[in-house]
């Protein structure tokens, strides 16, 4: 239990550290690529001690809603993040480590964000809550489709029995992995504003999605929304890697050294697939706002060709 207990702390205490570290890195990495010398790696961090000294500026008309939401937002993406497995399994929270939960504290963190963007009734707020949710219209099933699959093959939905089994190799190499794989890839870009979904960088009102909430953000508000954003992508990889790259991820039980190792294999998959989102934005261009939805729905359509194929197979056996 004491090392359960240790682990989870270590594991919330490296998310909270590593979330900017993780989104400098890839702003340098795609500079680099292009022959700049980009930011600092640290600069998310600094951007965010900054903000946290200043108070947040708020609209005349704006609710509680405004206040309470990036408070709400940054814990329900915490929550989330304490329960996705990193360098070690068996945690403190690892009996609530729920595909399920997982969805259902995105899902929070996404309401909260469109109603602070809709509060004080902005029209490009508006515009990026509207578009924001109608794309969750194709991601969030898209997701759960995906978690059908993991709960055929694995028996259930809890990730430390779902990584449990394919690091032993018990599922073996299938096709409907390799589906749902390509749609969390796809949800994973739309639930992290990147290209080709979204673009936070250009600051083009009419293409924003997820830029465009965040207007009238500003102060110790504006840093939560950010620190919820940096976790939510460093969420996300974890989760990448927990399902699809599980080798090398110690038991909670096997003592220091094993978390060390475990530690140095997370960190080399971060950076790795860090590497891969970097080449990727710069290989891709950004499409059209109205072509997300048909993005979204090529990843709805994987993932249930891949459940159908699971019962198939089933079915046969």
């Amino acid at each position: 239990m004491m090392a359960a207990l240790l682990t989870q702390a270590l594991h919330l205490a490296l998310m909270l550290a590593l979330a900017p570290l993780l989104t400098g890195l890839l702003r340098w990495l795609k500079a680099r690529m292009l022959g700049r010398r980009g930011p600092s790696p640290l600069q998310p961090w600094r951007d965010l001690v900054k903000l946290c000294r200043k108070r947040p500026v708020l609209a005349e008309n704006a609710s509680l809603v405004t206040s309470i939401a990036p408070y709400a937002a940054c814990a329900a993406t915490l929550l989330a993040a304490a329960l996705v497995p990193g360098f070690t399994r068996g945690m403190a929270l690892g009996g609530l480590a729920d595909l399920l939960l997982l969805g259902g504290l995105l899902a929070l963190s996404r309401a909260a964000l469109a109603l602070a963007a809709m509060d004080i009734g902005s029209a490009f707020g508006g515009l990026g809550a509207a578009r924001e949710m109608s794309f969750a219209v194709f991601a969030e099933p898209a997701f759960l489709l995906c978690v059908m699959a993991f709960a055929i093959l694995a028996g259930g939905t809890n990730l430390d029995a779902i990584g449990a089994a394919l690091q032993d190799g018990a599922l073996g190499l299938r096709v409907s992995l390799a589906l749902a794989l390509v749609a969390l890839l796809a949800v994973a870009l739309a639930e992290n504003g990147r290209i080709p979904v979204d673009n936070p960088a250009t600051h083009l009102e009419l293409t924003m999605v997820h830029e465009a909430m965040l207007l009238e953000a500003s102060g110790r508000h504006l840093a939560l929304w950010e620190m919820q954003a940096a976790l939510r992508l460093l969420l996300w990889l974890s989760l990448l890697a927990a399902l699809f790259l599980p080798f090398g991820m110690a038991e909670a039980a096997e003592g220091p050294l094993a978390w060390a190792q475990g530690l140095g294999l997370w960190l080399a998959k971060l950076a790795g697939l860090a590497l891969a989102l970097a080449g990727f934005e710069n290989a891709i261009a950004k499409m059209r706002v109205f072509r997300v939805p048909e993005f979204l729905g090529a990843a709805l359509l994987l993932a249930l060709l891949g459940v159908v194929f699971l019962f198939l197979s089933t079915g046969l056996a």
